[in-house]
């Protein structure tokens, strides 16, 4: 924890789970010793504080929590409000793409995934505080050449699927139904239907089924 002194250019770091927190912040200064991060348990402990100064950027850690779970999203969106000049970013344990792009609806500025290593988190939030946003560009890479190259084979076209239409496939590929697609990307389930229509048309696959199918034996 960095000392009432320091407070000028500090990194919030949120977590309420003490010992995470506390390894986290660790872990940064042995990598970084330049940086000054505080670690708080929520918002209201940093408001209790009664700061001068907010930090240069804010890491929200949400663990294995969805983005879409009922207050995670509200938490960001309250993060971004509050702290209008300094980026907010999502440390997670998953990279499902759903989840990145919810982050980023939210008003995220990165998004850093469990499995990284100590050095892209630390460049992630060098990127936020510089005004750029940070996401882990494998996630969506791995999902659109694989999404691309079944469009490719299924039609020789050069179709291109949407943000949301990747989103969708990948849910599909892990098996979720529409109900669940709709909770966790915040649409109408009828909207969810229109999406995978277009990627069965775009994948000439005649069911959903279809569309798992071979999006996963491209991604063998």
């Amino acid at each position: 924890m960095i000392g009432h002194e320091e407070h000028a250019d500090y990194i919030l770091l949120i977590d309420p789970r003490a010992l995470d927190r506390e390894c986290l912040s660790k872990s940064l200064l042995g990598y970084d010793p330049t940086l000054s991060v505080m670690t708080v348990g929520s918002l209201e402990e940093w408001r209790r504080r009664n700061l001068q100064t907010d930090p240069s950027a804010v890491l929200l850690i949400v663990g294995g929590s969805k983005i879409g779970e009922p207050g995670v999203c509200e938490t960001i969106e309250n993060l971004v409000e509050k702290f209008k000049f300094s980026p907010v970013i999502v440390v997670a344990e998953t990279d499902e793409l759903g989840q990145i792009l919810k982050a980023l609806e939210c008003g995220a500025r990165g998004y850093i995934p469990s499995n990284v290593g100590i050095n892209v988190a630390a460049e992630a939030i060098a990127l936020a505080r510089a005004g750029g946003v940070f996401v882990p560009a494998s996630s969506i890479l791995t999902m659109r050449e694989t999404i691309n190259s079944v469009v490719n084979g299924a039609r020789g076209s050069d179709s291109c699927f949407t943000p949301r239409e990747l989103e969708v496939a990948e849910a599909l590929q892990r098996g979720k139904p529409n109900k669940i697609i709709a909770y966790e990307m915040d649409l109408c389930e009828s909207t969810v239907k229109v999406h995978i229509r277009n990627i069965m048309k775009k994948l000439n696959a005649t069911n959903r089924t279809e569309v798992a199918y071979k999006i996963r034996e491209f991604m063998k």
